[in-house]
């Protein structure tokens, strides 16, 4: 994890007045126990977060990418959306109660090709999105014995962030990597030592390539496809589901591949759509535990002005594309 930045006092006192907000929460959570926490959360979601202007940004995504479906379908998902959302923020507290095995929370399908793409001895990128519980998988990669690390944005407020990775260290990777140009140097370096990583690849970045998502342009990161290139790195898709409460399904695909042209750049956005095609294909199979609320696709001229203030294409440093 990179060193937190200094704070200045006024945004000291924000973090401090959100985290005041935010452990009482936790805490009450963790009282609860997993499955009554699961399902309080789900709760909160449908009834209060379920009214809140995030829940209008997923009801905004799924008309667009959903034009066929009618306003009533379009609200069952928003609310189903919102009720998973809450039962991740009730199952914080209780990561490392999500076991897998016979009497555990977590089941897994597709683990052959995980096996496969790690016996190879190439780097492997386990790429996936929000979905379910996105804690589950890395959850999942360390209790099969797999070492690997974890690539995540951290919050703003650096309090949340340091008690987040504790949960996710009390069961997950022990070594989280954030998104910035520190943690590309890292994530490079452990491809090329044919160590594997996991990352989460269906949001926006200003740093990224357009590539189709459901219709319309979204932009995306290049950076595992850039490195798949570069370094003959696999690329493994997986997904969480949630099954009933707080139990999961984690599955894991075949690689994704492209055949390189020599072309470096339509290599790299040719690949960075296959990625996102995936990624498609995986929310389109359960579009009620993907994260809509999260503003996928630009608004008109916003990439642009972005752009003009900070310069176009993928960021790159001397190893590879910048993972912001």
């Amino acid at each position: 994890m990179s060193k937190p930045a200094t704070l200045s006092f006024w945004k000291t006192l924000r973090y401090l007045g959100e985290s005041a907000a935010f452990f009482p929460f936790m805490t009450f959570f963790r009282l609860l126990g997993l499955d009554a926490a699961s399902a309080v959360g789900g709760f909160i979601g449908r009834h209060v977060f379920y009214r809140l202007p995030p829940a209008r940004t997923a009801r905004e995504n799924l008309r667009a990418s959903y034009p066929e479906k009618s306003d009533e379908e379009v609200e069952q998902i928003v609310r189903q959306v919102c009720d998973n959302l809450g039962r991740v923020v009730g199952e914080y507290p209780h990561l490392k109660k999500l076991t897998i095995g016979p009497a555990g929370r977590i089941e897994i399908f597709g683990k052959e090709f995980a096996d496969a793409a790690l016996a190879s001895g190439k780097g492997v990128m386990f790429i996936s999105g929000h979905f379910a519980n996105w804690e589950t998988m890395p959850i999942a990669a360390r209790a099969v014995g797999y070492d690997a690390s974890l690539v995540y944005r951290p919050p703003n407020n650096p309090f949340v962030d340091r008690w987040i990775s504790r949960q996710r260290g009390s069961a997950g990777p022990q070594e989280h990597i954030t998104k910035s140009v520190t943690g590309t140097r890292r994530f490079f370096t452990l491809l090329k030592q044919g160590k594997p990583v996991l990352l989460l690849v269906d949001q926006k970045t200003y740093q990224g390539v357009p590539v189709p998502f459901f219709g319309r342009d979204a932009m995306t990161t290049a950076a595992p496809a850039s490195f798949a290139l570069k370094l003959g790195s696999l690329l493994l898709p997986a997904c969480a589901e949630r099954t009933k409460g707080a139990h999961f399904r984690v599955r894991v695909y075949p690689p994704v591949e492209l055949t390189p042209t020599g072309d470096e750049k339509r290599d790299v956005l040719d690949l960075t759509a296959k990625i996102t095609a995936t990624m498609e294909a995986m929310v389109r199979e359960r579009p009620s535990q993907w994260l809509w609320i999260h503003r996928r696709w630009s608004k008109p001229g916003e990439g642009k002005r972005r752009h003009a203030r900070a310069g176009s294409g993928v960021r790159v440093e001397r190893e590879g594309s910048s993972l912001t």
